[in-house]
């Protein structure tokens, strides 16, 4: 699980490094020196963010900065690492029948939860039936629909029966962390209380503890002394919300923080001509996403507050087709990203290996071409103005091909982007107005409201694309999933059969075929697939595990795997 990649925007936060640091802006409290007497000072790491964790809650964790929380500081049975291999975590070892039905976890023996409670088989058996009886408890209720039944047959194992056997079962569990069912027991059956629970305390049994939350501004962790798999080697770790990502990057040179989530490609060189700063690049499952709107009166969800005011003329596919051939991704690559990206195709990113259909053909590039299409279409520009009208018989209710795309604050490079775009489809008579706008405000308005032309936005894929697939999934227009209201019941029939299809050629088949539609109906064009640009200063840690260099291994330092291991240089 990785959650939609915008953050929310904080307007001051210089005030942060001073509420946070006795040091006044020097970043890492040292050790006292040896034979001084002294009480050793903890070994504080700190990060910078561009935005904040939208909730303590689990069950309200949609920004990527909130999993991240979730991810330093509650376990689940098993997890992955950056070449992409499973490995225990709370489950010391799990095995499955012949059939594929029966799994067996056998848990860690020695693991606690912050509170001091031994962690027990049942408290996995209540968590993942609890996710699945709330139905709709964040990203999280998704991955046990397949989950029969959930036991705890002793105090350590744990045995999960499956309605079918599913290809992909250990990226199910490995997004289901494991909640304490002396804490959330009194929630069970009831979603609206489980949601609404603040969580503050955030009981966990994950490699680090929540000591301090400052909603919008910084929370602070603690190493966990009884992490199973080892304390980390830091004490704290301090993460920092700044305004933007130029202020992350005065602050990393500043030596106030030691590693920042976030670049702007404009910077990289120059950071890398630092000698007390090492740029980290790796692969990403990470994408940015141009949406359309095309939710129409028949399936909106009034009831769920939908809106639904896109422009019509985007429903049409030969408009969106044309809007495509009509995009240069290559160029958005070289000047809004600087070359730190790859031209992208739909939402399954190149990153997911033999998942990802590389043998389709993307639009080409033609302006010519994209005229003839609207042309043909029935697009006219018939009062000369540059902008074309809707055909006859097709109710705009007045508008021309005039189209805003919002796009929240927080994406860097949105207004580059955008003015790339507004020039090549006004070449094609169609305008394009940006509205930079407060992300909560583009949350309000995407889904299942609606109440949008184009959106501009993005997605970090699991490695399996079973999730990042269901956003297209009609089921999911309701529930805020889908930012689209894309309706396809080929799309809608693949989706299901694939998630239980356990012969992989013909599941590849599947998830193939699905990338096609996508392709074809279009209901977001993909500029460009991100890579992951992170630095942190070499001066003060080290031991950051870094991608070799092609090995095509995810970067993510903020992740358990790097935290765990860091270490001060002295």
């Amino acid at each position: 699980m990785r959650a939609r990649q915008w953050v929310q925007h904080f307007p001051v936060m210089l005030v942060i490094a001073l509420s946070v640091s006795a040091c006044g802006g020097r970043a890492v409290p040292t050790s006292a020196p040896a034979g001084t007497g002294e009480e050793e000072a903890p070994v504080v790491l700190r990060v910078g963010l561009p935005g904040f964790p939208d909730s303590q809650n689990p069950g309200n964790a949609w920004l990527t900065e909130a999993t991240d929380l979730v991810e330093l500081v509650y376990s689940s049975l098993v997890k992955m690492d950056f070449a992409g291999n499973y490995y225990p975590d709370l489950a010391q070892s799990w095995s499955v029948s012949d059939d594929g039905l029966a799994w067996t976890f056998v848990l860690e023996p020695e693991a606690v939860w912050s509170d001091g409670t031994p962690v027990t088989a049942e408290d996995v058996a209540f968590t993942l039936l609890a996710y699945k009886e709330w139905a709709d408890f964040g990203y999280m209720s998704g991955y046990t629909k397949h989950m029969a039944d959930v036991q705890a047959t002793d105090e350590h194992t744990v045995a999960i029966t499956l309605d079918t056997p599913v290809p992909n079962f250990e990226s199910q569990v490995m997004y289901t962390y494991i909640l304490p069912k002396h804490i959330w027991e009194p929630f069970a059956g009831d979603l609206d209380a489980a949601v609404a629970f603040e969580n503050a305390e955030m009981v966990g049994s994950g490699p680090f503890r929540l000591k301090e939350f400052q909603q919008g501004e910084h929370y602070r962790l603690s190493a966990n002394p009884d992490y199973y798999n080892g304390r980390p080697a830091i004490d704290e770790v301090i993460f920092q919300a700044y305004a933007n990502e130029d202020a992350l990057v005065q602050a990393l040179r500043a030596g106030e923080l030691d590693m920042i989530t976030e670049i702007p490609p404009t910077v990289v060189g120059s950071l890398r001509g630092d000698p007390d700063i090492t740029v980290g690049t790796g692969t990403s499952r990470g994408l940015r996403d141009y949406i359309f709107n095309l939710s129409s009166p028949e399936i909106c969800p009034v009831d769920d507050g939908g809106v639904c005011s896109g422009h019509p003329a985007l429903r049409d596919q030969v408009v969106r087709q044309a809007m495509a051939h009509a995009v240069d991704k290559q160029q958005i690559v070289d000047v809004a990203e600087l070359g730190l990206a790859t031209p992208g195709l739909g939402l399954v990113p190149a990153a997911l290996g033999k998942f990802y259909a590389s043998d389709l053909q993307d639009y080409a590039f033609d302006i010519p071409l994209a005229n003839k299409m609207l042309d043909e279409a029935g697009y006219l520009d018939s009062d000369g103005d540059g902008i074309r009208e809707c055909p006859a018989g097709m109710d705009c209710g007045g508008r021309q091909l005039d189209i805003v795309m919002q796009i929240p604050s927080d994406i860097t490079s949105g207004p580059r982007e955008a003015e790339l775009l507004s020039t090549w489809w006004g070449d094609i008579g169609i305008r394009m107005t940006p509205q930079i706008l407060e992300p909560d405000t583009v949350t309000a308005n995407c889904c299942p409201t609606f109440d949008f032309d184009m959106l501009m936005w993005g997605w970090t894929s699991d490695p399996d694309p079973t999730f990042i697939m269901s956003i297209l999934n009609s089921e999911e227009i309701p529930t805020g999933m889908s930012e689209t209201a894309y309706t396809n019941p080929e799309y809608d029939r693949l989706f299901a059969a694939q998630a239980v299809e356990m012969d992989e050629p013909t599941r590849l088949s599947m998830v193939h075929e699905m990338q096609r539609l996508m392709l074809e109906d279009l209901p977001y064009i993909i500029p460009y697939y991100q890579a992951e640009v992170q630095a942190f200063r070499n001066d003060r840690f080290t031991g950051w595990p870094l991608p070799a260099e092609g090995s095509n291994q995810i970067l993510y330092l903020q992740d358990p795997l790097s935290l765990r291991v860091v270490e001060p240089v002295n």
